[in-house]
């Protein structure tokens, strides 16, 4: 059951994206803009709405700590937004200038993927903001495009009716032809993934032009063998399915013959956004809720919008522990709550530490530490250029080598990573098949001379 919770009528033009984060909702139109709302009260922000694009917005969305929004358009550019202020921290542009049509950002915040209506995908490195690569991949225009939780892999949906799964180098790692007749309009990974003998797991929903919704299981083996699977095809929509979203614990999924949908990842609700140029909010399960429930919720968005203006070690036990809500953490808010875990705890987090908590799933170690890592990376207000910090302390790297999965590390850090009995990358959770490591000397020359001139 779905109670209407609130209509945002402030676009002058159709709906055609809209995201959550922990605090905000964010929705964008073909009139040119992107507004942004307190999801506390749903109050539109002061500095909204937020205007950059030349032609109507197509896509957007926000980084997993909410301090990023990201939107495309048909002016051929992907504007990267902070959302506490709303100023621009980055325009970047389609090699080819050609219209966009969908973009997304890997979950650790590495990547930032968009889609052409030119039949391209383009990536960027997202913390230096670099061109990565911009590559033809059909005959039909992009028009959705998704990470997987891992960040390893993102999927593509034309309007041919294909749908394709790339690992983040541009190698094809499964093409599904004519998934949906008439064209795919929309597709979206399930925020967990299970972990089976080396074997990952992961479902994906897709709907299109024929009227269906379908869900699929995606499964991988080492770096370059895929295999997906159809689980359901749900066919009780009578008109094209535009869009579709997964719940934040990835059991539900929400799909409609509208613009737009998403599903706030702290409260039971679902945004949709339509051509009748508003974004309505709607309440999942009972209709009412108590006065003292109501007033729970304004009090707790309120907690998140203060929390996201602090730095992460200034963060209290509270906001460490309302963190862990938001990402999924749950079941370790009481093993953080009696050890007294700040902000400052948290930041300092190791492998080792975490086994010392008493954290005995190697799974929920693993997502623990990559959480708290794109947490650091998304916090981080150092000069350093990106590419010489270590992936894993997130510190200038002194003596760079490169391990078997490609990534350079700070010697010490992945030494220290693999000793404590960690055979998988700390940037791709794959097994490291040697853990042989080659000094990177033409970075640590790189990072030497950058030194010398500051």
């Amino acid at each position: 059951m779905a109670s209407l919770v609130h209509s945002l009528r402030h676009h002058s033009d159709e709906v055609s994206c809209c995201a959550f984060s922990a605090a905000l909702l964010a929705s964008g139109s073909g009139d040119k803009t992107l507004r942004l709302y307190d999801t506390s009260d749903f109050s539109e922000l002061p500095y909204s709405p937020l205007s950059g694009h030349g032609y109507g917005v197509r896509s957007c969305c926000f980084s997993a700590c909410g301090d990023f929004l990201l939107s495309c358009s048909a002016d051929g550019s992907t504007l990267v937004w902070r959302a506490i202020t709303g100023e621009v921290a980055a325009e970047l542009l389609h090699p080819k200038r050609s219209a966009l049509r969908a973009c997304a950002l890997a979950p650790d915040s590495s990547l930032l993927l968009a889609g052409g209506s030119d039949s391209s995908v383009v990536l960027w490195d997202f913390r230096s903001r670099t061109l990565l690569s911009c590559r033809t991949i059909s005959e039909a225009s992009v028009v959705s495009c998704c990470f997987s939780p891992c960040s390893q892999m993102f999927v593509t949906g034309c309007t041919q009716g294909d749908l394709r799964l790339w690992d983040v180098n541009g190698g094809l790692l499964h093409a599904e032809k004519d998934a949906h007749d008439l064209g795919v309009t929309c597709c979206c990974f399930a925020p967990q993934y299970s972990v089976d003998d080396g074997c990952l797991d992961f479902r994906m929903a897709s709907c299109g032009q024929d009227s269906q919704l379908k869900i699929w299981m995606v499964s991988q083996r080492g770096a370059a063998e895929c295999a997906m699977k159809l689980l359901h095809t749900l066919t009780s929509q009578s008109a094209p399915v535009l869009s579709c979203a997964f719940s934040y614990d990835g059991e539900v999924v929400v799909s409609g013959y509208v613009t737009a949908v998403a599903m706030s990842p702290t409260m039971p609700w679902i945004a949709t956004g339509s051509m009748d140029r508003t974004v309505n909010v709607w309440r999942i399960g009972e209709a009412q809720r108590p006065e003292a429930e109501s007033k729970a919720t304004v009090d707790e968005g309120r907690r998140l919008q203060d929390r996201r203006r602090l730095q992460l070690h200034d963060w209290s036990e509270e906001d460490v522990q309302a963190w862990m809500c938001e990402e999924g953490l749950e079941e370790l808010v009481g093993i953080f709550k009696a050890n007294n875990m700040d902000g400052a705890e948290l930041s300092e987090l190791t492998k080792e530490s975490v086994a010392e908590l008493g954290v005995e799933s190697l799974g929920l170690r693993g997502r623990l530490l990559r959480k708290v890592q794109a947490l650091k990376a998304e916090h981080s207000n150092s000069d350093f250029p990106d590419e010489f910090l270590c992936p894993i302390s997130r510190e200038l790297m002194k003596d760079p080598v490169i391990a078997e999965d490609g990534y350079s590390y700070e010697r010490e850090s992945i030494e220290s990573w693999i000793k404590g009995q960690n055979k998988r990358s700390p940037m791709t959770n794959l097994p490291l098949k040697t853990t042989l490591l080659t000094p990177n000397r033409s970075l640590k020359t790189a990072i030497q001379r950058w030194r010398a001139t500051q």
